[in-house]
Protein backbone atom coordinates (compact mmCIF):
# COMPACT_ATOMS: atom_id res chain seq x y z
CA UNK A 1 0.00 0.00 0.00
CA UNK A 2 1.34 3.48 -0.83
CA UNK A 3 1.26 5.74 1.67
CA UNK A 4 0.20 9.52 0.35
CA UNK A 5 1.00 12.42 2.77
CA UNK A 6 -0.39 15.19 0.49
CA UNK A 7 -3.36 15.48 -2.25
CA UNK A 8 -4.18 17.01 -5.03
CA UNK A 9 -4.79 20.93 -4.50
CA UNK A 10 -2.75 20.70 -1.39
CA UNK A 11 -0.65 23.81 -1.17
CA UNK A 12 2.70 22.95 -0.34
CA UNK A 13 6.69 24.85 0.02
CA UNK A 14 9.64 22.66 -0.96
CA UNK A 15 12.06 22.55 1.41
CA UNK A 16 15.24 21.13 0.37
CA UNK A 17 17.64 21.40 3.52
CA UNK A 18 21.01 19.90 1.23
CA UNK A 19 22.31 23.03 0.05
CA UNK A 20 24.41 20.42 -1.93
CA UNK A 21 21.92 18.82 -3.32
CA UNK A 22 21.11 19.82 -7.21
CA UNK A 23 17.70 21.26 -6.98
CA UNK A 24 18.68 23.48 -4.03
CA UNK A 25 19.13 26.45 -5.68
CA UNK A 26 16.29 26.03 -8.30
CA UNK A 27 13.78 25.13 -5.64
CA UNK A 28 14.03 25.56 -2.03
CA UNK A 29 11.89 28.13 -0.43
CA UNK A 30 9.20 28.27 -3.38
CA UNK A 31 5.32 27.76 -3.33
CA UNK A 32 3.16 25.68 -5.03
CA UNK A 33 0.27 23.38 -5.24
CA UNK A 34 0.12 19.76 -5.44
CA UNK A 35 -1.86 19.19 -9.16
CA UNK A 36 -1.32 15.10 -9.80
CA UNK A 37 0.19 12.11 -7.79
CA UNK A 38 2.22 9.46 -9.78
CA UNK A 39 3.76 6.33 -8.64
CA UNK A 40 7.10 4.60 -9.30
CA UNK A 41 9.31 1.72 -7.30
CA UNK A 42 11.70 3.58 -5.56
CA UNK A 43 10.17 2.50 -2.36
CA UNK A 44 11.73 -1.11 -3.76
CA UNK A 45 14.54 0.50 -3.90
CA UNK A 46 14.42 2.25 -0.35
CA UNK A 47 12.29 -0.12 1.61
CA UNK A 48 9.55 3.06 2.49
CA UNK A 49 6.57 3.30 0.80
CA UNK A 50 6.48 6.58 0.84
CA UNK A 51 9.17 7.15 -1.35
CA UNK A 52 7.42 5.04 -4.49
CA UNK A 53 5.39 8.59 -4.64
CA UNK A 54 6.50 11.49 -6.97
CA UNK A 55 4.09 14.95 -6.25
CA UNK A 56 3.64 16.93 -9.43
CA UNK A 57 3.50 20.63 -8.56
CA UNK A 58 2.75 23.41 -10.17
CA UNK A 59 5.21 26.26 -9.18
CA UNK A 60 3.58 30.09 -8.24
CA UNK A 61 5.73 30.95 -11.68
CA UNK A 62 3.59 28.06 -13.58
CA UNK A 63 6.45 26.07 -13.67
CA UNK A 64 5.96 22.05 -12.71
CA UNK A 65 8.00 20.11 -10.70
CA UNK A 66 7.85 16.25 -10.02
CA UNK A 67 8.96 16.46 -5.88
CA UNK A 68 8.89 13.32 -3.52
CA UNK A 69 7.35 13.64 0.13
CA UNK A 70 10.81 14.56 2.38
CA UNK A 71 11.05 17.87 0.38
CA UNK A 72 7.55 19.13 0.78
CA UNK A 73 5.79 20.91 3.59
CA UNK A 74 2.55 22.22 4.08
CA UNK A 75 1.61 25.43 4.16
Amino acid sequence: MTDYQFEEGDRVRVDIPDKMDPDYTRLHGRHGEIIAILEDDAGTVTGDTRDAVLYRVQLEDGTKTDVRWRDLRPL
